[in-house]
């Protein structure tokens, strides 16, 4: 692995700096590549050492210098739901047409059989990694805990965690250990082309064990208020979060409230040699960070 060079794509989001950061432990900068967007992430990752290429998976025409010569890249999916499809498919063409030894894509858990409207995109760009002949990967992340810790200031403000999940159980893990496992495959002394990862957390709770959570450390009472999935779309977007993305949450936890957010395996935590980090622990970053 020593001369391999990396890609990684959308660097300038929360997952990607993560991504950078462990890479970075073990590979030199002038080894790694990073794809963003804005000049001012440019800039910032350019500072770092490391091999910056302004792009946009809608524009095929800014990818082909990104996967020039790069051994093993990291596919982070596309924000925009409803048009990931196509951009995944041009950096996936991208990569074919470099040679990449190993494309790395971070999917949904599984995506294969999922119920959430989430999973479409990622089924789509699975089958599209599998027919384009390009060696891959498939990180099928599970949620994210932060997501859920994204609402705790509201939570305190209102003394309610409001959701649609039920008594659904949610087996989420922190971003950094998503971030972590990805590092992990990308840097593998032998790359696992074919392989599919189900990843979720060690911690499993429902919403309502949440804010149990939340009312311990915070010395707040907050009560866990199970919503119909419409209405919780509709305080998301009261909330002022943007209906496309409110409706996404929403039907998440609806998700959640059948298992689409839990998984036992553990295979996360094997991947990357420990526990994955407790909800108890993501709870208090979340409360000590300054608001």
């Amino acid at each position: 692995m020593s001369a391999s060079r990396f890609l990684v794509t959308g660097a300038s989001g929360q997952l990607g700096r993560l991504v950078i950061d462990g890479l970075l432990k073990t590979v030199p900068a002038a080894q790694i590549g990073v794809l963003v967007r804005s000049d001012k992430a440019a800039a910032e990752l350019a500072a770092r050492g490391l091999h910056v290429h302004k792009g946009d998976y809608a524009r095929p025409e800014t990818l082909t210098a990104a996967f020039a010569d790069v051994d093993h890249a990291l596919l982070i999916s596309s924000s925009e739901i409803g048009q990931r499809l196509v951009q995944h498919r041009n950096a996936i063409e991208a990569a074919r047409r470099a040679g990449v030894k190993l494309l790395a894509y971070t999917s949904l858990l599984h995506a294969d059989t999922s119920p959430l409207g989430l999973a479409q995109e990622h089924r789509q760009t699975e089958a599209a990694l599998k027919a384009s002949g390009v060696p891959y990967a498939l990180l099928r992340n599970g949620w994210y805990t932060e997501n859920y810790a994204a609402s705790i200031p509201a939570a305190l403000a209102h003394g309610a965690f409001l959701g649609s999940a039920g008594d659904g159980r949610i087996a989420s893990a922190a971003r950094a250990d998503y971030a972590e496992a990805a590092v992990k495959v990308l840097t593998a002394d032998a790359p696992p082309a074919g392989r599919i990862y189900e990843l979720a957390g060690d911690t499993v709770y429902t919403l309502t064990e949440f804010a149990a959570e939340l009312s311990r450390q915070s010395g707040k009472t907050v009560a866990y208020q199970n919503l119909p999935e419409a209405d919780y779309k509709a305080a998301l977007v009261g909330a002022g979060l943007p209906e496309p993305f409110a409706a996404l949450l929403a039907d998440s936890d609806a998700g959640a409230a059948k298992g689409a957010l839990n998984d036992a395996g553990g295979e996360l935590g094997r991947l990357i040699g420990r526990p994955t980090t407790p909800l108890a622990a993501t709870i208090a970053a979340a409360l000590a960070a300054p608001r």
